[in-house]
């Protein structure tokens, strides 16, 4: 019976000082054969030259990516096996949720992070959207993502020049191969968001980053939306300069504004059932935030240098494998 289960191998970074990796203590109750899972630890500083690492010595055909904070249920793995009964599928995604328990100020940026005008399509990686179906990179999301091992290894892996963004890059890869990723909204893990306003702010700059750095290195038309926020950030810049001007133009130059004022105000309104009056309004000018911060990002992401980190200096992994 066990052999008509696909072998899993679940893969997780962690940093070499770690010493509890929550991600593996709730791996080991994992509803699966034991003969057919492996727990691997890829203990190092940069997660794309570890996840490949972990790749190139994991023995299971399915390769099951978490992040070290990263609380699967034990029944992830049976959605997997039920998944990857299709040999075209490559990938499967789910959402990362908000612990019900976590800090008041989390769950406000977890808030952020599923409504559709900070995130577009991507909320689907915050948030349950929909039914079980065919997805693109954009709904789908590293920290909670089971791959066809084989695949992967044939594109070379992630592209160790893109931190963050190289899963993205990936999947594109996959998709032009004929390879179907499928996005399922009840196969969940539990994460908490950044805890603090700075770190969170810092997130949303490197997701603006990676996803610049992504569409220099493989463009593609389902990058065209994320041009907005870095284009609303130069209409914020010049904003001043149309204000100078004369009469009816400087009312024309504020339109785009009030427009985009009255879509927050809407935003705020929509998440009311969802967060509560006090939450949803806390979450409104974090949206304006996300826009910002992930516009700067991408501004800056188009002039980096692209570099794997060991192309000079190998970046040391140690990998474990943990009993379970």
């Amino acid at each position: 019976m066990n052999d008509a289960l696909p072998s899993v191998t679940i893969l997780i970074p962690a940093r070499p000082d770690e010493p509890e990796v929550r991600a593996a203590e709730a791996a080991r109750r994992f509803d699966y054969p034991a003969d057919r899972l492996e727990i691997l630890l890829a203990r190092g500083r940069q997660p794309s030259v570890q996840r490949n690492t972990g790749l190139r010595q994991a023995r299971g055909e399915i390769v099951y990516f978490l992040d070290d904070d990263s609380l699967a249920p034990p029944e992830n793995l049976r959605r997997i096996a039920a998944a990857f009964r299709d040999p075209n599928v490559v990938m499967l995604g789910g959402p990362n949720l908000c612990p019900p328990d976590a800090p008041p100020l989390e769950r406000v940026f977890a808030l952020v992070l599923s409504t559709w005008l900070a995130f577009g399509p991507s909320r689907a990686r915050y948030t349950p959207v929909g039914k079980r179906r065919d997805a693109s990179e954009k709904e789908l999301i590293l920290c909670n993502l089971a791959a066809r091992r084989q695949p992967v290894l044939e594109l070379g892996g992630f592209d160790e020049k893109l931190y963050p963004n190289e899963e993205n890059a990936l999947m594109d890869q996959l998709q032009q191969r004929g390879g179907r990723l499928v996005y399922d909204p009840e196969f969940v893990v539990h994460r908490r968001p950044r805890r603090t306003l700075g770190a969170f702010a810092r997130m949303l700059r490197t997701y603006g980053r990676g996803r610049a750095e992504q569409f220099r290195v493989n463009p593609t038309l389902g990058s065209a939306l994320n041009f907005v926020p870095p284009v609303f950030c130069l209409y914020l810049l010049l904003l001043p300069l149309l204000l100078l001007a004369p009469g009816w133009l400087a009312g024309l130059g504020l339109a785009p504004l009030a427009c985009y004022a009255v879509a927050v105000l809407a935003q705020a309104v929509v998440l009311v059932p969802l967060g509560g009056v006090l939450r949803s309004l806390a979450a409104a000018p974090l949206v304006v935030l996300a826009h910002v911060m992930y516009g700067l990002g991408f501004w800056r992401g188009l002039f980096t240098t692209l570099k794997p980190p060991s192309a000079d200096n190998p970046v040391p992994v140690t990998l474990e494998r943990v009993a379970h």
